[in-house]
């Protein structure tokens, strides 16, 4: 007959109790960090601030598609092997990296100038290579390309912003440094914006039955606008704001306008193309070209 091995139950070990009769949690058992400190570790804490500061800054209309595509395009700022793979893998990665970089341009009006700055930053360092075979920079070639699809996506004609875009570009294998990156993407974001009120001036001055505008009045329209620019040349800032904003007004445009039609001088059409163009070359005769 097989002997029968008794066993005694296992016995917990006693917990210790403090005076005031709940258990004390032993030190040992407790995680050497907190969940707190975890995350602040690991770049967690920091991360979501930085979201939610974009979203502040943004306004989306829905915060969560916002957020879900703002860590989307997190990644990619200066990988490491930035300049190793083959050419088919190099292009697509520059094309993501182009993405990123004109997400992130977006995110914040022009106006906005610390916010907006904060993005140039973060979209230089996105299409900032490195690697074994590359220092670590922007280059002429991907800074060029960039001005165009900004140009591109703002639906501005080709025509007017080539100009400028002959005038802040740089050649391929050009370093750009980052002070040159910024004063380009503002200077794109503000010709598309300029184009834009420059489009909606048109259409009030063009006639609905043509499509096309009468020239006496959209040349003194033009007139006007450069001489808001011209007049206050060398002046502080708030005086050359409320010296254009002052030549700029309705009132300035209409007595403008009416002396035009008055003068009865032989006239002819002036399409939106030539108006927007004229009013281009006026912008873009302030801005300064890359050295």
């Amino acid at each position: 007959m097989a002997a029968v091995e008794k066993r005694r139950p296992a016995v917990a070990p006693a917990a210790s109790f403090t005076d005031s009769g709940r258990p004390a949690v032993s030190r040992t058992a407790a995680p050497a960090d907190s969940e707190e400190d975890f995350l602040r570790q690991v770049g967690v804490t920091e991360m979501l601030r930085a979201a939610l500061l974009k979203v502040l800054e943004a306004r989306p209309e829905e915060p969560i598609a916002f957020l879900a595509h703002y860590f989307e395009n997190m990644g990619l700022r200066s990988p490491a092997n930035g300049g190793a793979g083959e050419p088919p893998g190099q292009l697509l990665l520059q094309q993501q990296r182009l993405g990123r970089a004109l997400w992130h341009l977006r995110l914040a009006h022009h106006s906005q100038r610390t916010a907006f700055n904060n993005n140039v930053s973060v979209a230089y360092e996105c299409l900032s290579a490195s690697g074994r075979k590359k220092k670590p920079g922007l280059d002429g070639r991907t800074y060029s390309e960039l001005l165009k699809r900004i140009c591109r996506d703002g639906e501005a004609p080709e025509e007017v912003v080539a100009p400028l875009l002959h005038k802040i570009q740089c050649r391929d294998h050009e370093a750009v440094p980052l002070d040159v990156f910024r004063a380009g993407m503002l200077t794109c974001f503000v010709l598309l914006e300029f184009v834009a009120r420059a489009s909606a001036l048109y259409r009030l001055l063009e006639d609905p039955a043509l499509a096309v505008a009468d020239r006496r009045v959209g040349q003194a329209v033009l007139d006007t606008l450069e001489g808001a620019l011209q007049a206050s040349d060398g002046a502080p800032v708030p005086a050359r704001y409320l010296e254009a904003g002052s030549r700029l007004g309705p009132d300035s445009l209409a007595l403008a306008m009416d002396r035009a039609l008055v003068a009865r001088r032989p006239s002819s059409p002036m399409t939106r193309e030539e108006f927007l163009e004229k009013a281009a070359a006026l912008f873009i005769a302030k801005v300064k070209p890359v050295a």
